[in-house]
């Protein structure tokens, strides 16, 4: 092989490595559920914001700053107060451990378990244009999950220092928030 075809093989190597390094290296960024509101509170988009606002996810978070949680967080031999230990916020919360710098300016913290939450952060599938294409928005950041109820049990579970049974038929009829049928 020349040294030109070599040096080319070399480049375009390198060329393609710092791509697929790029594209995996970019992360999504959360932009918060009233972000989200904008589109999805509409009678036409099932009126989805409502739905989160009445449920308990949307305090979540809330739940977080009693004393009781406090209390349980120390009986679990926690060292900060519940809002603070990840143990706690890794269910109550959505982006709690992300790069500050994937932090939009509407997202917060306090908003408990939104959209996001299950949905993925939101910054590269929020506009109308991507979310029209289901590929497209999975693409830029999107999960649909197949297994709801598998997704809901990896916070709905023993692991909980609070959990009761969980019937999730019975949970997804409260929360539940499809696009109506036109």
């Amino acid at each position: 092989m020349s040294q030109s075809k070599l040096l080319f093989t070399f480049a375009a190597i390198i060329l393609c490595a710092a791509f697929l390094y790029g594209q995996e290296a970019k992360k999504h960024a959360f932009i918060g559920a009233e972000s989200c509101g904008m589109c999805h509170k509409s009678e036409k988009q099932g009126k989805q914001l409502d739905i989160w606002k009445g449920s308990a996810h949307a305090k979540a978070y809330e739940a977080l700053t009693t004393e009781k949680a406090d209390a349980i967080a120390k009986e679990k031999g926690l060292k900060t107060p519940a809002a603070k230990s990840p143990e706690c916020l890794k269910c109550h919360t959505s982006g709690h451990d992300a790069d500050a710098a994937l932090i939009g300016k509407k997202f917060k913290v306090e908003d408990g378990v939104q959209c996001e939450t299950c949905h993925g952060a939101g910054e590269d599938y929020k506009s109308m244009k991507i979310m029209k294409d289901k590929a497209e928005a999975m693409k830029n950041g999107l999960i649909v999950h197949e297994e709801k109820e598998k997704f809901c049990t990896s916070c709905h579970n023993s692991e909980s220092p609070t959990f009761k049974e969980f019937n999730y038929d019975a949970q997804w009829a409260k929360i539940k928030h499809s696009i109506p049928a036109k």
